[in-house]
């Protein structure tokens, strides 16, 4: 039996509570996992996991197996990083992030960072969802103007401007509004993944600060659907200068209320505690703030528009 690669397996049957899943992750079966395990229980004499047909659950002798199981795997990929060909940055690199802030941010900024890092390898996955990364097996997420789950470490690398927008067809049918306070007599495409999705906030001038509470016909979970929407002339939307970044230098959407600044959006790099952080996620994280803060889509002010 080989020891780390049954405790490895058994670390991760905890984390995603599924034999399967970890079955997928290793490109093997869900016999072979959970006859890892059950050699490894056989082998301490004890066991570990309690099986149903619904949910694995630990013991009490494999609570306590599974947290000096978690000083294992860290002490072992902190020996592997200090010698060898282990000191550059290596590896398979797991990153979750949102679909439409992946495809127009994180990938154009990729080539230059795996020409830098030859020996990374990344599996970026898109989704709105608020993941759960140990269940994932995500090594890093990176997450904007969520709060951060205090389970987690949140580091912030960047800052994101938010702006109200329309498409001209949208303007000309129902007229522009001149301030924040106009938006209560128009229709407004709210995200639903804020916490509260009808309240949009201002800074306006002399550093005067306003909350306006939107209505509209129109509540959605995805960010694509909001420029989709905007486009169509569905309503005004609350949404980052990214999000409809070639439209707005196209001139198909304009920006409102240009005397008026909605707070900036936060943008963090999220990934799990432990002891020893990995050199991969050091070095995207670096990477990354460095190359947001030379962005002009991320900037507050130096924005490429007309």
């Amino acid at each position: 039996m080989d020891r780390l690669a049954s405790i490895k397996s058994f670390v991760r049957t905890v984390e995603t509570g599924s034999f399967s899943a970890v079955a997928r992750e290793q490109q093997t079966t869900q016999p072979t996992i959970s006859k890892q395990i059950a050699a490894l229980e056989d082998y301490l004499d004890v066991q570990l996991l309690t099986r149903s047909t619904r949910k694995l659950q630990l013991t009490e002798a494999g609570k306590q197996f599974y947290s000096h199981c978690q000083d294992i795997l860290d002490t072992v990929d902190a020996a592997e990083a200090s010698v060898g060909k282990r000191q550059q940055p290596s590896g398979l690199l797991r990153i979750n992030c949102p679909v439409t802030f992946g495809q127009r941010i994180i990938v154009p900024h990729l080539k230059r960072f795996l020409a830098q890092y030859p020996q990374i390898e990344v599996d970026l996955m898109l989704s709105d969802r608020i993941i759960n990364l140990v269940e994932e097996g995500v090594d890093l997420a990176i997450r904007v103007g969520t709060h951060p789950d205090p389970s987690l470490i949140s580091q912030p690398i960047g800052t994101t401007r938010i702006i109200t927008m329309a498409a001209a067809s949208y303007l000309q049918q129902y007229g522009e509004p001149q301030s924040p306070q106009d938006l209560i007599n128009h229709n407004c495409i709210t995200y639903t993944q804020l916490a509260k999705p009808n309240e949009w906030h201002y800074q306006g001038p002399s550093n005067s600060s306003c909350i306006v509470k939107v209505n509209g016909n129109l509540r959605v979970d995805s960010s694509v659907a909001i420029c989709q929407a905007v486009l169509s002339g569905l309503g005004i939307a609350l949404a980052p200068t990214w999000l409809c970044c070639n439209d707005i230098s196209q001139g198909e959407v304009k920006l409102l209320f240009p005397d008026y600044k909605p707070n900036l959006l936060p943008i963090y790099a999220v990934y799990r505690r432990g002891r020893f952080q990995p050199a991969k996620i050091a070095c995207f994280i670096e990477y990354l703030a460095a190359e947001f803060k030379l962005d002009p889509w991320l900037a507050d002010e130096s924005l490429p528009l007309r």
